[in-house]
């Protein structure tokens, strides 16, 4: 029997991956989505094979599955419902997770799971399996085109302006918490980077706007007892959202079909 998956948000992330389920993934049936603009939604969904009905987020709850690809201000109000309801939770959101650590003790308790797709990075299994041992750095530099890191309330808050870049510029250097908080819609990379290793106050993050970027490109680098290694990943921003990659709403279709495939590759 296939389970359900409900997502919340039709932007960037969630109108492909709702596409992808309409047109058929095996063992995974789309039965709800939720979204803001109901009109725009609508007709997003018009095209569709088996249009899914539009609910609130509350309701997605009744899915198996709950896919989480809304702005970080919303993320509580799909994931509280999700995890009382002991239901599989995929968030997108990751940084959002960082300062409510407690959702996963809550998640033990009603049996619910919080899964974090890889996203927009990759190595995770390796970032993973180091942290199984002693690890003495993890750090990660990610750089954006300037118009990708617009508005964040970091650059807000402290006046720092990406408007008419002709080289490189440093915006942040901290720790995965910060950058979180920071850069809400830039960042979950350094949020899930920070989860898979060794917590976000030691992994610590760069932030440059550079306008000779056409991507989004992030670079780790791990040191740790069992290897040392880097990546490098160059994203391409979403026509929708150049805050996000396209990567990133594969990568949860990828998470999703591991839930029900019978092989798993990775760990």
């Amino acid at each position: 029997m296939a389970m359900t998956v409900a997502i919340a948000g039709l932007g960037a992330i969630g109108l492909p991956l709702a596409r992808a389920l309409d047109s058929g993934v095996d063992g995974l049936r789309l039965v709800a989505v939720a979204a803001r603009d109901h009109t725009k939604a609508a007709i997003s969904l018009a095209g569709f094979r088996n249009p899914p009905p539009l609910v609130s987020l509350t309701e997605l709850a009744e899915a198996d599955i709950v896919v989480e690809a809304v702005p970080a201000g919303l993320f509580e109000h799909v994931a509280l419902p999700a995890i009382e309801g002991g239901k599989t939770f995929v968030t997108v959101s990751v940084g959002a997770l960082l300062p409510r650590m407690h959702y996963v003790h809550r998640a033990a308790a009603t049996g619910a799971r919080i899964i974090v797709p890889t996203g927009a990075l990759l190595g995770l299994d390796a970032v993973r399996a180091a942290a199984e041992g002693p690890v003495e750095r993890v750090t990660i530099e990610t750089r954006k085109p300037p118009g990708g890191l617009k508005g964040a309330p970091y650059l807000e808050r402290n006046r720092i302006s990406v408007d008419g870049l002709t080289e490189a510029k440093l915006v942040f250097d901290g720790n995965a918490l910060e950058a979180a908080a920071g850069f809400p819609a830039n960042v979950n990379v350094a949020a899930a980077l920070a989860l898979a290793g060794i917590g976000p106050v030691r992994t610590k993050v760069k932030i440059w706007a550079d306008p000779a970027m056409t991507r989004n490109v992030h670079t780790i680098e791990v040191e740790a007892e069992a290897a040392r290694f880097s990546m490098r990943i160059e994203n391409v921003p979403s026509d929708e959202n150049p805050r996000t990659g396209k990567l990133v709403a594969l990568s949860v279709l990828s998470c999703l079909r591991g839930l029900v495939s019978p092989l798993k590759v990775g760990s």
